[in-house]
């Protein structure tokens, strides 16, 4: 068997994903998470009685913790098989990828292990993000003074 015909077999035998399907389940996902996350900013400024800014502040951390403590026990990979970018895409997706290369690496210890692979997956996304932002700022300096 050649090279073609292994990627022919193997396109063929690769099953297929209903795209539109995804795309909506991602999108009830994703607009679940943020009306939860909405709702919980909201009980924040009722309960306690403190602003916005704090209460979505507050919110935001609320979800990453829950992010990382779901990916630690386990649960979290197999919501994402579910619910596909609908909970990869919000802050819960960063979080998970910070936790889930931190735990990957637990055993060789603290240094070695857990502080050299923590941004392993993340760090790629903070840098092309700082990156753009430098690049945007220097753009809308040029355009707007």
């Amino acid at each position: 068997m050649n090279k073609d015909e292994y990627n022919k077999l193997v396109k063929r035998l690769t099953p297929k994903e209903n795209k539109s399907k995804n795309a909506i389940v991602a999108f009830l996902v994703g607009g679940l998470i943020g009306l939860l996350a909405e709702g919980v900013a909201v009980l924040l400024m009722e309960c306690f009685g403190i602003s916005r800014l704090e209460a979505t502040q507050w919110t935001c951390l609320i979800v990453i913790f829950l992010a990382c403590l779901f990916t630690a026990l386990g649960f979290f990979d197999n919501w994402v098989t579910k619910a596909k970018m609908g909970i990869i895409l919000p802050t819960t997706g960063f979080a998970h990828s910070i936790m889930s290369a931190g735990l990957d690496y637990k055993k060789d210890g603290f240094i070695t292990g857990i502080g050299a692979n923590f941004f392993k997956l993340a760090g790629s996304v903070i840098l092309y993000g700082m990156v753009s932002a430098f690049f945007f700022a220097i753009l809308g300096v040029i355009l707007y003074g």
